[in-house]
């Protein structure tokens, strides 16, 4: 039956959308729907939820959006107490995006309106949410974060000659001294080579606990990488994730 011939007849179909807590069993669901939403990024898989409460012991929120039974939009949320920050409700701590994942407007608005709802029942200072994208032009807005992205090309000299001139120097200079990169499959000598570098700025590190659940919850999406020099030595390493 056409459209036409449904409003002829006085027919209606009816569609009902509703936003709900999270529920054990979820989980396929909410990644692959993440899987296949443009709006989504690494830090709205749902393995997240189990590191905020398991190692930061921050009590999540997560909402999702449903239609006819379908999901149709997300939204990671945590409750973090700090005698620094305060009380607030966002979206995500310790990533660098959050805010609500959707397939269409009406079900982001959908979200939004649940998470400030949610955000006066809990009586938080505030709501934050790291969207990559202003979704709320009257609300305050902080530009803390920077994003990058650049296009891998297929040959590794190519890749190369897109570094910039000064940079690209550098790169063949450590590659001339003996500079290796390997990839590991624990944190020990990653955790060793942050921990130096974040004391020695000042900063105390995250515990060593979180990175090897962030490896352990991500598997294969979480790579370790530890450039070691000419005698094997860790100089340097970096955690990369895989979306």
């Amino acid at each position: 039956m056409d459209a036409g011939a449904a409003r002829g007849s006085g027919a209606r179909i009816a569609v009902q959308q509703i936003v709900r807590a999270f529920a054990p069993g979820d989980e396929a669901r909410w990644d692959a729907f993440v899987d296949q939403c443009s709006e989504a990024t690494f830090f709205h898989r749902i393995g997240w939820r189990e590191i905020i409460e398991d190692v930061f012991r921050h009590r999540t929120h997560y909402r999702l959006a449903e239609r006819n039974g379908q999901i149709v939009g997300i939204l990671p949320l945590a409750e973090v107490r700090s005698k620094l920050f305060g009380h607030s409700l966002v979206s995500l701590p310790f990533c660098a995006y959050g805010g609500p994942a959707a397939s269409d407007v009406s079900s982001e608005r959908a979200l939004i309106e649940a998470a400030v709802g949610l955000a006066h029942e809990l009586r938080v200072d505030h709501l934050e949410l790291r969207d990559r994208t202003t979704k709320c032009a009257d609300w305050p807005q902080q530009d803390l974060y920077v994003t990058f992205r650049k296009q891998l090309l297929q040959d590794a000299e190519d890749n190369m000659l897109a570094i910039p001139r000064k940079q690209r120097a550098m790169v063949r200079k450590g590659i001339h001294k003996g500079l290796r990169s390997e990839s590991d499959t624990s944190v020990d000598r990653f955790f060793e080579l942050y921990a130096d570098n974040v004391h020695r700025h000042g900063t105390p590190p995250f515990s060593k606990r979180y990175f090897a659940r962030l490896k352990e919850v991500f598997r294969e999406d979480c790579e370790v990488l530890v450039i070691v020099d000419g005698d094997g030595r860790p100089v340097s390493g970096v955690m990369s994730f895989y979306f």
